[in-house]
């Protein structure tokens, strides 16, 4: 039985399931396969990729081998460091549309605020008037980052999306993104899996009170705050799990609490520093040769 999504709105009136299907790191074929396909199955239709993640050919196989309607699908990817510029960014995109055989991307995001992303911005402000993309936005942006682009930009993201968790809420940069009619995506949104987090023992109360997992807690506390979410997972089993959090509700002292565990921990590196970083720009340019 497909679970009932829900959707929120763009700046643009254009709808997003609020849940999807993240699918970084799944990059054994037949892993990623099976994990596909059983998330279609389940009813999941949000699928977020990237160029740098490697799969964006094996998830375009995998939709096209279910049979459904290209406009039943929401399929997002994001333009790599490396490709950042006019010419590039629009290249970057007609191969990425090739790999995944569609003809146009419900989401395209600038991966991260790298060298030339305004360039890369102005091409995807094209794209997105002729109709090839019906969502632009970016990933990983700072709010110094998202006020120079707005600084420049014709048309304003309509989303960031950015690593987000109860340990990492990201309270000033949310409420900057609804002060400015930019949705908020979170990536990473389980905390990456973290065995602390998901074992914390006032989630875990929480869960029992609600009859359900710390997992369908957390990601119901993202939806609370009106968040896109886009966990993964391989397990056909959790990809349920996942999905069932539409049914039930948070309280005002569940928010409450939860808030308390915000102690602005992120799991991943500060995104900034991340592209700034010459060690690691230099890797990068020879790993995308």
């Amino acid at each position: 039985m497909i679970f009932e999504n829900r959707a929120v709105k763009a700046s643009n009136g254009v709808e997003i399931p609020q849940l999807g299907f993240g699918v970084y790191k799944i990059t054994k074929e037949r892993e990623f396969e099976m994990a596909i396909s059983e998330a279609i199955r389940i009813g999941y239709r949000h699928f977020d990729t990237a160029k740098i993640y490697g799969n964006e050919q094996a998830l375009g196989r995998e939709i096209q081998k279910s049979g459904l309607p290209r406009e039943d699908f929401f399929i997002t990817s994001k333009v790599w460091n490396t490709d950042l510029g006019f010419e590039a960014t629009r290249k970057a995109f007609a191969q990425t549309c090739k790999k995944l055989m569609v003809e146009y991307l419900d989401m395209y995001l600038i991966h991260f605020a790298a060298p030339n992303y305004l360039e890369a911005w102005r091409a995807m402000e094209e794209l997105y008037s002729e109709g090839s993309i019906k969502v632009i936005g970016v990933a990983n942006f700072e709010i110094q980052h998202l006020e120079h682009l707005m600084k420049h930009a014709k048309i304003p993201p309509m989303i960031n999306q950015i690593e987000t968790h109860p340990e990492f809420a990201q309270n000033d940069l949310h409420h900057y993104l609804h002060e400015h009619q930019i949705l908020h995506e979170a990536w990473g949104p389980l905390g990456q899996g973290n065995r602390a987090l998901l074992e914390h023992p006032l989630l875990k109360k929480m869960a029992d009170q609600h009859h359900k997992t710390v997992a369908q807690v957390i990601l119901r506390w993202h939806l609370e705050r009106g968040i896109i979410v886009i966990p993964k997972s391989s397990s056909s089993k959790r990809m349920k799990e996942n999905s069932e959090i539409f049914d039930f509700e948070l309280t005002s002292d569940d928010m409450e609490q939860i808030k308390q565990l915000n102690i602005g921990k992120r799991y991943s590196i500060n995104p900034t520093g991340y592209i700034i970083h010459p060690i690691y720009n230099k890797l990068m340019k020879i790993f995308m040769k």
